[in-house]
């Protein structure tokens, strides 16, 4: 999903395993894998399952080296295999070779559902206390009122335009759905299956007739009209992207005048003397959040947990924050990044931001909405939707 130097790669398709609830219980049973209860000597290693650039070595920067440091600390030596998509983490983690893995929120649920991660006890990571609030007990992260993993980071989908081509200045999604005649061949579009919440989040208040509510709970109705609405869209669209340099130079050569992008991404373009803007439309935007998890088999889980708390720690996530391009999980990295101005660019401490964003979440046939009276789709046929709709 993401490159080393930070970027998303297109979420690819998958068969969603039913969604189950799990527990914090005693035992693999139906309750689902147990909890850790302490953390003791590390085990010597830890195997990891991670994006590029986050968990830097200095191999790709020499200013980039928080592994190094936390083996001299620990004595556990990392392992790091870089995955590029979350179809990939969640195969991976299934093989139960690996003790953690980054995961974002369209894989997370997989992995809980197929109890290929375990409840993490927050207990035994001291730097859980410092995360921001909003990113505890969310949908994605967490069963039952127990977390299933430590939160890394977070951001925002946004809407990017090119200030010397198009105006007025957009503050709606409408720009690239309804109003995307407007610049044939010049949109652009994130390029995966959970783009379909994009258009379902536009519908929410575009067509409030047809009842959504949250942009991953999606009926067979509503699944129909959201997938309409991006193959009117398609007919504008110059180019899907999904790795962000190529966004950056389609923007500062205006073959994409207008579309879905990241912080980092405008940050880039801007630097790059591209006459760009991004903004939070007034409808809101989804977005992304990463969580570490352990798995259901670790091997090395006391190093395990040492790594979840070293890579939460202020210094360490700050570092992370900046390197990759995102708003830091814990709330005192924002005293120790590089940049006095990094964690204002991303927002990472305005709560009233991020309740405007709709966090990547894996659609599952119980709705997330908390409807009962009908089943909801779930991400198998979103992807078999994003295929019909690209043609």
């Amino acid at each position: 999903m993401r490159n080393a130097k930070p970027w998303k790669a297109a979420v690819a398709a998958g068969v969603l395993l039913l969604a189950v609830a799990c527990g914090s219980g005693g035992g693999k049973d139906d309750q689902g894998p147990a909890e850790q209860r302490s953390v003791g000597k590390g085990e010597g290693r830890v195997d990891i399952i991670a994006w590029a650039g986050y968990a830097e070595d200095g191999s790709n920067d020499p200013k980039a080296d928080w592994v190094h440091p936390f083996e001299k600390r620990t004595g556990c030596r990392v392992n790091t295999k870089i995955a590029g998509t979350s179809d990939e983490m969640v195969a991976l983690m299934k093989t139960g070779e690996y003790d953690t893995v980054s995961a974002s929120g369209d894989a997370t649920l997989r992995l809980i559902a197929a109890k290929d991660v375990a409840p993490v006890n927050t207990r035994l990571v001291p730097h859980y206390r410092d995360i921001f609030p909003g990113l505890k007990m969310r949908p994605f992260n967490s069963r039952n009122g127990q977390m299933y993993g430590i939160p890394h980071g977070r951001g925002a989908n946004l809407l990017m335009y090119r200030t010397d081509r198009v105006s007025p200045a957009p503050d709606s999604w409408k720009a690239v759905f309804d109003g995307a005649a407007r610049y044939p061949g010049k949109v652009t579009a994130y390029d995966s299956p959970i783009y379909i919440a994009d258009a379902a989040l536009y519908l929410m208040t575009a067509r409030p007739e047809l009842g959504i509510k949250d942009p991953y709970a999606l009926d067979q109705r509503q699944l129909a009209a959201a997938v309409a609405l991006l193959k009117k869209q398609r007919r504008y669209i110059g180019e899907y992207w999904s790795d962000y340099q190529k966004e950056v130079t389609a923007f500062k050569g205006g073959d994409s005048v207008i579309g879905t992008t990241w912080q980092v991404i405008a940050n880039t373009a801007t630097a790059e003397k591209a006459p760009v803007k991004a903004v939070l439309p007034k409808e809101g935007a989804t977005g992304w959040s990463d969580t570490w998890m352990v798995s259901a088999r670790a091997r090395h889980p006391n190093c395990a947990y040492k790594w979840l708390d070293w890579i939460v720690s202020p210094k360490v996530n700050a570092q992370v924050a900046e390197y990759f391009g995102e708003a830091p999980a814990n709330a005192k990295a924002c005293r120790e990044t590089t940049d006095p101005h990094h964690c204002a660019v991303y927002h990472a401490a305005d709560e009233g931001y991020y309740r405007r964003v709709h966090f990547w979440t894996t659609p599952v046939p119980q709705c997330l909405d908390g409807r009962t009276d009908v089943k909801c789709t779930d991400y198998a046929q979103w992807t078999r939707a994003w295929t019909e709709i690209k043609g």
